[in-house]
């Protein structure tokens, strides 16, 4: 199946490059807003969050007074990424420096961490790394006022939530509100969370924002030139047909799906010998590394495989000590993981992450993709595939089959908004109205007027298009049943309200108007002819300068993805994906009869009969459907 988004980069070398105190692109632009309190940095993996933190952190101790600097990381591993490290070589005023006994992401459990933590709030000691789990289990046993003049440091923000059931959410808000405590807060996430916010919005309106997109990032680089995002949809198991998609020419990190998932066989241990065997057969597995060497069927070749899935803890010690310490791309080749090897985990040299099934989480899989998308010298193209289960006629499970379909597609369209370069939009104000470097000009376009839109515009366009493409609504709206004015007039404003509910009208319409002309022009298809820019709207294209709102929202923005899906199943399966969505159709409302009524009318008048709801054409059929609940509602008045 083809790629459903393709991005190509420029590889400027911008983001990878240092200034004269060691610090890369992104970590200036978060050491500019060093002196606020609470600060929010959103960065992509391997932009550098780690050493970002250690510029801030230090700047802190030294120039602004506090006392402490506290290091919270999701899970042991990620805590290498903390490690002592020399700056002043580079030009820093100082080296961040964490003693042994304050690197509390070790082997054990939480007791005698906690002990250590208590101790080091109590010395002298300045700097000092441990886990989210050991973080909530000394808050416990401190008051607040014990964290007055210390740095609160949380990597992999995202794992916080507003939720009252979320200790970390609760620990960041009681902390804040008594005590003094600054707040360094970091994720690679570009999403609050997949239906409960990171933060409430009083709480969020505290922090500075410092973002860096992936476009940013990716287009900065000095190898990487290009990203795909792809699917393979397979019948029956998934280990017939990992084969078709595993190229161990290629360094691959394979996620298997959950024991609680339908894609599992519930053995995984199984699943990892069933992929070994697909690879060639077992020769060893090194009793110092953990490293299995695996001889390739085709040519003899040895594969190095790391399997993370195994439960013996010394073993898998031993192998994660092994991929820390990884130097080369030819130390290993592939690594077959469950749970790991998602967020902050670091192999440079991964070129494919091959996914099996459907990820509930945004997230995760923005994480995963994180995981093949470093700079390395071993590759010019990242690629991450996606192995979903189609759905087949006698399956008792087939609308959950297009559900996960349906997801894992408007996923990769919200992935696409993340990784294509970003344009600022203005109004077009005449034909002479030119438009400047990175501008698109567009008759009829509100910009914003007010600071709270142009902060949202800002900060949060891409969470309000995860809410979007998350919507239950929305998902079975955009393979093309429904006409595209009504998502965009009707369906996307009512979300754009329940995200903001202190929005005025105006304001709603500002930032629909953002979300709608932003997800149009990423998702295009471009040509250029001269010095003119095209781009494909409703099957034909126009000429970017001649852009004008009222055209825009006549364009389904996501609608391309799915094009590509009905041209990669087989008609019996897209026939499954139509009637499972047309038996979950959305109720007619009344703003869609009201769009969709002057469509009728001019469908009458152009065919000389009105639209049927029996077509096999989904748009009829809903102008169709449209008409039926005119005429009732027409029926209930003269009652």
């Amino acid at each position: 199946m083809p790629n459903i988004v393709e991005v190509s980069y420029e590889q400027t070398g911008e983001s990878t490059m240092i200034n004269s105190r060691g610090m890369r692109e992104m970590q200036v632009r978060a050491y500019e807003a060093r002196d606020s309190q609470y600060l929010l940095l959103k960065a992509p993996p391997a932009s550098g969050k780690s050493r970002a933190l250690m510029f801030l952190a230090l700047d802190k101790l030294y120039k602004q007074g506090l006392r402490k600097a506290i290091i919270a990381v999701p899970e042991r591993s990620i805590g290498a990424s903390f490690d002592s490290t020399n700056l002043s070589t580079h030009g820093f005023f100082a080296d961040w420096v964490v003693e042994a006994q304050n690197n509390l992401c070790t082997p054990g459990g939480d007791g005698s961490k906690v002990q250590a933590f208590l101790r080091f709030m109590e010395g002298e000691d300045r700097v000092l790394v441990c886990t989210h789990s050991t973080l909530r289990a000394a808050f416990e046993a401190l008051e607040e006022e014990m964290f007055n003049d210390c740095l609160l440091a949380i990597d992999e923000f995202h794992h916080v939530s507003a939720d009252e059931d979320s200790r970390l959410g609760l620990l960041l808000r009681t902390v804040t509100q008594k005590s003094s405590v600054h707040i360094v807060a970091m994720t690679g996430s570009y999403f609050r969370g997949d239906s409960v916010p990171v933060l409430l919005p009083e709480d969020e309106a505290k922090f500075t924002k410092v973002t860096y997109n992936y476009y940013e990032q990716l287009n900065g680089y000095t190898y990487l030139k290009s990203l795909g995002i792809g699917y393979h949809f397979y019948q029956y198991k998934y280990l017939t047909a990992i084969k078709d998609v595993l190229d161990t020419d290629k360094k691959t990190i394979i996620h298997i799906p959950s024991v609680r998932s339908g894609e599992s066989t519930q053995d995984k241990h199984q699943e990892v010998d069933t992929i070994l065997d697909i690879v060639g057969s077992v020769q060893f597995q090194d009793s110092e590394t953990g490293v299995i060497h695996v001889k390739r069927k085709e040519d003899g070749k040895i594969i190095k495989v790391a399997d993370l899935v195994q439960d013996e803890p010394k073993a898998r010690d031993r192998i994660v000590g092994y991929l820390r310490k990884i130097k080369s791309p030819d130390d290993l080749d592939l690594i077959i993981a469950l749970g790991m090897a998602k967020e902050g985990f670091d192999w440079s040299f991964c070129e494919h992450a091959l996914t099996v099934g459907y990820r509930g989480s945004l997230t995760e899989v923005i994480q995963i993709i994180g995981r093949c998308t470093r700079d390395s010298s071993n590759k010019t193209h990242a690629q991450f595939t996606n192995l979903i289960a189609q759905p087949e006629a006698e399956d008792d499970l087939v609308k959950l089959a297009v559900n996960n379909m349906l997801k894992a597609i408007t996923c990769s369209l919200l992935m696409e908004q993340v990784l294509a370069p970003v344009f600022k939009f203005k109004t077009k104000v005449n034909e002479d109205d030119l438009p400047g470097p990175g501008e698109v000009k567009i008759g009829g376009f509100k910009e914003p007027s007010t600071k709270r839109v142009k902060d949202i515009i800002d900060s949060d366009l891409n969470d309000i298009k995860a809410k979007i493409l998350q919507d239950d609504q929305i998902v079975k709206a955009l393979p093309g049943g429904v006409d595209p004015e009504v998502i965009n007039k009707v369906m996307i404003p009512k979300i754009i309200r329940m995200t903001y509910p202190d929005l005025t009208d105006e304001e709603v319409e500002e930032v629909r108007q953002q979300v709608v002309v932003d997800s149009v022009i990423k998702g295009g298809e471009y040509r250029e002819d001269g010095d003119k820019r095209f781009i494909k709207m409703a099957g034909k294209f126009i000429n970017i300068d001649e852009l004008h709102i009222d055209l825009i929202d006549r364009i389904n923005p996501f609608q391309a993805a799915f094009e590509i899906l009905s041209k990669s199943v087989t008609v019996g399966v897209l026939k499954l994906i139509k009637e499972a969505i047309e038996a979950t159709r959305i109720a007619m409302t009344e703003e869609e009869a009201v769009i969709l009524w002057p469509k009728i009318k001019e469908f009458n008048r152009l065919n000389g009969r009105p639209p049927s709801p029996d077509s096999t054409d989904p748009l009829e059929v809903r102008m169709g459907q449209a008409l039926i609940y005119i005429r009732n509602e027409r029926r209930k008045e003269g009652l």
